[in-house]
């Protein structure tokens, strides 16, 4: 039912049930209303809390299920260095690289790396969750230890895919958090890893975090049909479409 301002209906109330997106705040004298400018703060402090709490790697591992995994860090030595310095962040840190050298070419169908990113509070929600929805729709595919790593950018991927010797690498990442989701889980699928590959060379999916963004199921259903057109042409990037129907949120 829709709310009544005196004999008029409220249709800020209504646009409400569809975004998440701060509209028809009001006003009171000059200002927000303080319950509104409350929101707000609270809003702020979530998201600066998720670019500057630390990944704690340990419950992903025991959500995984005994799947192996693999830690890694990034060149950017603390939180700090991180964000100041992007491009640190997408280079393994050579004094706590325990990769394997593989020297084989597509010895992996796929490699799957969860990453930190701006918000470790979406890798901790979202992650092991979104990974194991994705892997039971790929079956027979040759899939790489799990690697997390710390301190990481999208494109660290592309030095952790190549190392393992992957045809495909799948960042799952923590994305910049906004005033309406702190805990949002980018995925960036990359063929042919390998240092120098650029963002017109990934594709991504964007805004998993149910039940107020995508689901992991739906997220599972893009993915698992991006990569499989993925490992059959040969690319990723602007010339692979999702072509798959709209399909409901489940």
């Amino acid at each position: 039912m829709t709310e009544l301002v005196g004999d008029v209906p409220d249709l800020w109330t209504v646009l409400r049930r569809y975004t998440a997106a701060r509209v028809g705040l009001g006003r009171a004298g000059d200002g927000v209303p303080t319950g509104r400018l409350l929101e707000f703060e609270i809003a702020h402090a979530q998201a600066r809390d998720a670019v500057h709490t630390p990944v704690d790697f340990a419950p992903i591992r025991a959500q995984l299920g005994g799947l192996d995994t693999i830690e890694v860090r990034s060149a950017a030595a603390d939180r700090a260095t991180y964000l100041r310095r992007p491009d640190l962040g997408r280079r393994l840190d050579p004094e706590s690289d325990t990769l394997p050298v593989s020297g084989e070419l597509d010895r992996y169908d796929a490699a799957f790396v969860i990453a930190d990113g701006l918000s470790a509070r979406a890798v901790h929600d979202h992650a092991a969750e979104m990974l194991r929805a994705v892997l039971a729709r790929l079956d027979g595919w040759r899939i790489a230890p799990v690697v997390l790593a710390t301190q990481a950018r999208v494109a660290l991927g592309d030095e952790i895919g190549h190392r393992l010797g992957a045809a495909l690498v799948v960042v799952l990442i923590g994305e910049r958090p906004g005033l309406s989701a702190a805990d949002s889980l980018g995925i960036y699928l990359t063929a042919a890893p390998k240092v120098g590959r650029g963002d017109h060379e990934r594709n991504c999916i964007s805004n998993v975090h149910p039940p107020g963004g995508l689901s992991y199921a739906l997220a599972a259903e893009k993915l698992s049909h991006l990569m499989t057109e993925a490992r059959r042409l040969g690319i990723t990037g602007v010339g692979l479409k999702d072509d798959l129907p709209t399909l409901p949120q489940q």
